[in-house]
């Protein structure tokens, strides 16, 4: 269990692994606490947003849909590799899930299939959206994977977590297939040899 970092602290994690953010206006407020808590924090969620256009999808997870308001995120990884914020506190990315999952992540054990979506976790996650169509066909640069693999890394670097408090949407909710491109297996072992 952990308390959020500040957005600054968020900010400073972010820029020590030497990546490239780009911090949209009013981020560090733009959230939906007043809809529920944000915390206690357990892990990072990896998305991927179903969309191409950079400027187009850090707008999208900015503000969000007719159906979801923003942010739909904390920070969004475009295809260059930048991290942009987009919002902090409680984002609309996790959406119910398995609460299996869930205590797994806490205890930093092999997950469970996922198969209710009984638990909140829009409370209990980070999110990162990254740039892609999630097609399967759309590429993945090298730029953008690094840069997921060091923010991942350098939020669980700050709150003492190990890669196994890292999950995709897939391992969280039935139903969904994101992220879709690379397997989260390989994600956890790139993450788990960087906080190495």
């Amino acid at each position: 269990m952990s308390v959020p970092l500040s957005a600054a602290r968020f900010l400073d994690v972010l820029t020590a692994e030497g990546l490239r953010v780009d911090e949209i206006a009013g981020w560090e407020t733009h959230n939906r606490n007043a809809k529920g808590p944000w915390g206690p924090v357990h892990g990072v969620m990896v998305h991927h947003t179903g969309t191409s256009g950079a400027a187009s999808t850090v707008r999208l997870c900015h503000d969000g849909r007719p159906d979801l308001p923003g942010p739909l995120c904390h920070g969004v990884i475009t295809k260059d590799g930048t991290v942009h914020l987009v919002g902090y506190g409680r984002a609309n990315h996790a959406g119910l899930g398995d609460g299996d999952v869930l205590r797994a992540v806490i205890a930093e054990k092999r997950l469970p299939p996922d198969d209710e979506a009984d638990t909140d976790g829009n409370s209990a996650f980070y999110g990162f959206e990254c740039e892609n169509l999630g097609d399967g066909k759309d590429p993945w640069p090298a730029a953008q994977l690094a840069a997921l693999e060091k923010a991942v890394a350098a939020v669980c670097r700050a709150h003492g977590w190990t890669e196994r408090s890292v999950i995709g949407h897939l391992e969280w909710q039935p139903g969904k297939v994101d992220p879709r491109g690379f397997t989260m297996a390989w994600l956890r072992e790139r993450i788990g040899a960087r906080l190495k």
